[in-house]
């Protein structure tokens, strides 16, 4: 049996609630997650409505078939507004393919440390006059904003020319790659939603 005092400091994130708001969102009745989860119905019920709090294994069963982390529920105030800084000294700088020795550009998270993202924000920084990176497809749509410089995008075959201030939005699902032009370093923002 946990203490009043460990009761109230789990009652503030609303765990059983959050759940409850997850199954709602997805049409999925107690005994569905429960056939999920392969947890009862009568124990998700009491979960749901704050009788019992869960383990951390149990809310993790729970978490997978929702696809979110337990950080989830333990974020207080859904009322308050995601808000999350990325700092550009605790960025990290990646090479388009790792262990390349001259990758076709590097690129920066502007948002790694937001869980439950809806989309991706990159930095990205192309070489001068580098080779077309390896052309690549993923599920949803890419919006680049170019920052500085020339840089050509080719979305299934078709190159597009971009220059400062140019932007572009694509299904991402078509193979698509990049290459810089001319001898100014072009960067540009990226924008990937899923």
């Amino acid at each position: 049996m946990l203490s009043e005092t460990l009761a109230t400091g789990l009652e503030r994130y609303k765990i059983g609630p959050k759940i409850r708001a997850l199954r709602l969102k997805k049409n999925l009745g107690q005994v569905q997650l429960g056939e999920h989860t392969g947890l009862s119905p009568a124990l998700l019920s009491k979960i749901e409505r704050g009788q019992l709090f869960p383990t951390l294994p149990t809310l993790l069963r729970i978490a997978m078939v929702f696809n979110v982390g337990l950080e989830h529920f333990f974020r207080e105030g859904s009322e308050r507004p995601l808000v999350a800084v990325t700092r550009k000294k605790d960025r990290v700088r990646l090479p388009n393919r790792p262990g390349e020795t001259t990758p076709s550009y590097l690129f920066e998270s502007l948002n790694f440390p937001v869980t439950d993202r809806k989309m991706d924000a990159y930095y990205a920084e192309f070489r001068p006059s580098s080779k077309q990176s390896e052309p690549h497809q993923h599920m949803g749509a890419e919006f680049i904003y170019v920052l500085k410089g020339r840089l050509i995008v080719n979305v299934d075959g078709d190159d597009t020319v971009l220059d400062e201030g140019d932007a572009i939005h694509f299904d991402s699902s078509a193979p698509h790659s990049y290459r810089s032009q001319g001898q100014t370093a072009p960067s540009a923002i990226v924008v990937v939603v899923p």
